[in-house]
């Protein structure tokens, strides 16, 4: 490690949703310590037994030892108090993606940090220069944009601005590649980023082929997993990641690009406003039984 990098140590997490909890949890098994910050007791508590959960099915599936369970819950704080980021290097805000809530979040974050500490946002779309106007030193800040499930997932894009210090982005390149052993992709801060900006107008392309009737949701589905290899197909894929947040990211990049292929389907907009938003649910482009797929929803054929 160049003298010029520093090593990020102790990892505060301010949002115990999906997102905020599997940061910690990856955090975690990397051997760093992390403070786990929300305004709601209930929610970390609800945060602390999942990421328990997800560390026990490690353990069941042979991929870790049991013995690390309890050295890696034991560097777990979790607190209601945002004062508690002052001992932290890094703060990651992971809140839900609505613009005026990371802002105010991020200057409770900056008022209640050292001013080493480096700051990011896990922001999935909207602009990371638009949310470094809410602080007053936007040089430490960056956007650092996790995948969900984050334990499994091994990348992350690091979004830093033009007002970002270089060494900032740089603690941050090695922090991923290096602590995390995930792969830091440093892009640009264009709508969508990377990853969005090729993934979203897919999605929305199986979403839109769904509601002018080119197939049912399974065949198009199939279309990809058996003619192209993937996985998963896009409107499964679009269940997992959650409607609303498909709707959302599409949204903001729509925004600022005013491309037509991020405009959001009728169907799936209708699901959103139903509620049905994918996986989390029980229901969305398909009805789901323990997270697992059974039937097309009534959106879906």
């Amino acid at each position: 490690m160049s003298n010029s990098i520093r090593r990020i140590g102790k990892i505060g997490v301010a949002g115990s949703g999906a997102m905020g909890r599997g940061i910690a949890e990856s955090c975690l098994r990397a051997g760093a310590s992390v403070l786990l910050q929300d305004t709601s007791a209930a929610a970390l508590r609800a945060a602390r037994k999942q990421i328990e959960r997800s560390l026990q099915h490690s353990v069941d599936k042979g991929i870790v030892e049991a013995k690390n369970i309890e050295a890696w819950l034991s560097q777990l704080e979790v607190s209601e108090d945002v004062a508690a980021f002052m001992s932290c290097d890094l703060v990651i805000e992971a809140v839900p993606e609505i613009p005026d809530l990371k802002l105010e979040v991020l200057k409770r974050i900056e008022k209640n940090v050292r001013d080493v500490t480096i700051i990011a946002t896990n922001t999935s779309s909207i602009p990371v220069t638009k949310l470094s106007s809410s602080l007053m030193d936007p040089s430490r800040f960056l956007g650092l944009h996790f995948f969900n499930p984050v334990p499994r997932m091994n990348l992350a894009e690091v979004i830093p601005t033009v007002l970002t210090d270089s060494t900032v982005t740089a603690a941050v390149e090695y922090f991923v590649r290096e602590q995390l052993e995930k792969t830091p992709l440093t892009v640009a801060d264009r709508p969508g980023f990377a990853v969005n900006a090729l993934l979203i107008p897919y999605l929305l392309s199986a979403a839109r082929m769904l509601d002018l009737s080119y197939a049912s949701a399974d065949d198009i589905d199939n279309a990809m997993k058996l003619g192209c290899g993937h996985p998963m197909g896009p409107l499964e894929l679009s269940d997992f990641i959650g409607l609303d947040v498909v709707a959302a990211v599409a949204g903001s990049i729509y925004a600022e690009t005013k491309d037509h292929a991020c405009i959001v389907p009728n169907n799936l907009r209708r699901l959103v406003e139903a509620g049905q938003t994918g996986r989390k649910s029980g229901q969305g482009f398909f009805k789901y039984a323990d997270n697992v797929p059974t039937t097309s929803g009534p959106q879906s054929t």
